[in-house]
């Protein structure tokens, strides 16, 4: 039996030349790239305004809120818990940022400080009842979810809370109003594939040296001219517009913190391990409790700054801010390959499956799609990636 340790066999002449085998392409490597051209296509071709720039610079700035708690969510995923209350923690603290600038006059950044720091304080102590008191954490975050969304509208009560005071601006309200020049974007652009193909080229000679299996170059090559490709496309675009939106950035700083976070700090090897055996992983001297709760703490973190982003995008807490965005994050996730039962995920994939989600949902959007038929659409999408992760994984 192959041995996920060691890797796949090797074929006869690389076992002789002691090689490691290139790991062939296969269509699972290409099913969401389908999924999600057959998406823009037809949306393309049913709405002229679909890919219009201006309409393609609002989609990055909904994919970015979206993507960036799905991002959290994988943290979550990956040890084999669920966090079912990060849509009301969204609107909670977008909330608490709010009522400190517009009630208590906060300055808009030290507000925000606050925010984040209370999000953090508030799934570090949620983590710690789940793990250290061993309580079910579907049971848990389902209590967080109804709890939070009470706070959250006790904090505003029950009424429109702004951003920004009326015919200004602050920090707060610029993080979704914000674009960057041109110029600048070009040059983000061109420093992030550098920095992408520096990265895998020094992972694969890494891999290597110690004998273990790399992509197929033809698959490698693929992937860097379509990051390549994306780039521009989007800086071409943007500029058409006003220019790369800040909340683009802000996605792009915690996938890459994510990114390195999961690949390369034992931190994220844990979360795997813990997720792939969490008896396994306890016995191996791995701090299964630590490890969780700071999962949980980052999560904290990030519900922060999507709320800051959802209410900025609003331009205002209202009691609806957040409701059902975790069922947007989670279906995120298991649209981009994670594995509910732990162990398996990446950051790539979440982006692509909060990339699916974004599209569908602006699509009929513009399409002005009932809300009951925008749910059973959402519901089958996420129904149909589950079944083909099923069947393209035997």
């Amino acid at each position: 039996m192959e041995s996920s340790l060691t890797g796949p066999a090797l074929r006869p002449a690389e076992a002789e030349h002691g090689l490691p085998k290139e790991r062939p392409l296969s269509i699972r490597n290409f099913s969401m790239a389908i999924v999600l051209v057959a998406i823009c296509s037809f949306f393309a071709i049913a709405s002229s305004q679909f890919l219009s720039a201006r309409n393609l610079s609002l989609l990055a700035t909904e994919l970015s809120i979206t993507a960036t708690l799905a991002l959290g969510m994988l943290l979550i995923i990956l040890p084999g818990h669920i966090d079912l209350s990060v849509g009301s923690g969204v609107g909670l603290i977008g909330g608490i940022a709010s009522v400190l600038v517009m009630k208590h006059n906060w300055p808009s950044p030290l507000a925000m400080g606050a925010g984040l720091a209370t999000g953090m304080l508030l799934w570090f102590a949620m983590g710690s009842l789940i793990v250290r008191q061993r309580s079910p954490g579907f049971i848990m975050t389902l209590g967080g979810l109804l709890v939070f969304k009470g706070l959250f509208w006790l904090v505003i009560r029950n009424s429109t809370v702004l951003v920004a005071p009326g015919g200004s601006t602050n920090f707060y309200s610029l993080l979704t109003t914000f674009y960057l020049p041109p110029a600048l974007g070009c040059v983000l652009a061109a420093m992030i594939l550098l920095g992408v193909v520096a990265a895998k080229l020094r992972s694969n000679k890494r891999r290597l040296e110690h004998g273990f299996p790399v992509e197929a170059s033809e698959l490698v090559f693929l992937k860097l001219f379509l990051t390549g490709q994306c780039l521009l496309l989007l800086v071409l675009v943007a500029n058409q517009f006003r220019g790369i939106p800040l909340p683009a950035v802000i996605l792009g700083s915690v996938a890459l913190a994510l990114s390195v976070l999961t690949n390369h700090t034992p931190f994220g090897r844990y979360l795997y391990a813990i997720g792939g055996n969490e008896e396994a992983a306890l016995i191996s001297g791995i701090p299964v409790k630590r490890v969780v709760i700071g999962a949980f703490a980052i999560m904290g973190a990030i519900v922060a700054i999507t709320g800051f982003m959802q209410t900025s995008y609003a331009g205002a807490s209202t009691t609806t801010i957040g409701d059902l965005m975790e069922l947007d994050a989670i279906a995120a996730c298991v649209i981009g390959g994670v594995s509910l039962r732990g162990g398996r995920g990446s950051v790539l994939g979440v982006l692509f499956g909060a990339l699916i989600m974004a599209c569908l949902l602006n699509g009929m959007t513009l399409l002005a799609v009932s809300p009951e038929f925008k749910f059973i659409a959402r519901g089958t999408v996420l129904s149909l990636a589950v079944w083909m992760d099923v069947r393209l994984s035997r």
